[in-house]
């Protein structure tokens, strides 16, 4: 899939990060960018590239139901095991600017919903700018002991590339972003329903809490169909 994109700017500072990210070196060079203002062509060319490496995969799972994944101790945890209920799942990092208010925000979300049917699935990434470097058992014991996490925190996965965990495969292409379904940083948000499908995509700087009230309110359409 290839979207192409015209942006009128007279800066790339206004640019969402994600967008530069696979080239680093821009971000650290203030002359790169006056290079890609001065040549609308290698901005596209950025654009395409980065939405192509998000393109659609076809993936035949129906459901997040029909995958296992790994928990934080390398055990075997099949997903079937959430049927029934809404899922909330999370690609966390430790080290982001994101992490206090998200982490905050997800322990008061599930102690407000999880008696009623929500829990909230954690995984570790460190691939943007390796802001979860530690292992998989630090990522566990930072959650659950700084911000009370008594949701499962599971095995380090990789969310883009060649590497992407299967899960994040069925999730991406049951729900696209912005520049297509690369996942453009830590803390973008899947909601899914008590079947195992995926209802919403939020991106990173979408709170927990917001999510509760966005209209329309899936979150407590989830919850309530969770009583049928």
């Amino acid at each position: 899939m290839l979207i192409r994109i015209t942006i009128k700017t007279q800066s790339l500072d206004s640019l969402p990060i994600y967008i530069l990210q696979p080239k680093k070196q821009l971000q650290k060079n203030p002359n790169h960018r006056e290079k890609f203002t001065k040549n609308p062509k290698l901005l596209t060319f950025l654009i395409t590239q980065n939405t192509k490496m998000g393109a659609s995969e076809s993936v035949p799972q129906k459901s997040i139901h029909e995958f296992t994944v790994k928990d934080y101790k390398n055990q075997d945890v099949d997903l079937s095991m959430y049927r029934g209920k809404a899922l909330l799942v999370v690609n966390v990092a430790s080290k982001c600017g994101l992490t206090d208010s998200n982490y905050t925000q997800l322990t008061d979300l599930y102690n407000k919903y999880k008696d009623q049917g929500l829990e909230i699935l954690a995984f570790p990434c460190n691939q943007f700018l390796s802001q979860e470097p530690g292992t998989s058992q630090d990522a566990q014991e930072f959650a659950c002991t700084r911000y009370k996490a008594e949701y499962p925190i599971f095995q380090k996965v990789h969310v883009n590339g060649p590497k992407t965990e299967p899960v994040y495969k069925f999730l991406k292409t049951n729900k696209s972003g912005f520049l297509g379904n690369r996942i453009k940083w830590n803390f973008t948000k899947f909601l899914v329903d008590k079947d195992g499908h995926v209802l919403a995509r939020y991106g990173p700087s979408t709170t927990p809490l917001a999510i509760e009230v966005l209209p329309p309110s899936l979150l407590s359409l989830c919850i309530c169909n969770l009583r049928e």
